[in-house]
């Protein structure tokens, strides 16, 4: 077995995990270039079980109790 042949893996590793850092590099230059998808929207209320907004629930669903 030559040097070669032994690196061999690492090699692909090596270039997989490059050209996995360059897709998400321009993932995220593509997603800052777009800016936020919903400008108007914010939150209602504070943060999760502070209880100041909505709660997102389905209120008058058959079956489910509170």
């Amino acid at each position: 077995m030559t040097a070669r042949q032994s690196l061999a893996p690492y090699a692909a590793l090596c270039g997989f995990v490059l050209l996995l850092a360059a897709l998400f590099g321009v993932a995220y230059a593509a997603g800052s270039a777009a800016g936020p998808v919903s400008p108007g929207l914010h939150r209602s209320g504070g943060g999760p079980g502070s209880d100041g907004g909505s709660g997102g629930g389905m209120d008058g669903m058959p079956g489910m109790g509170h």
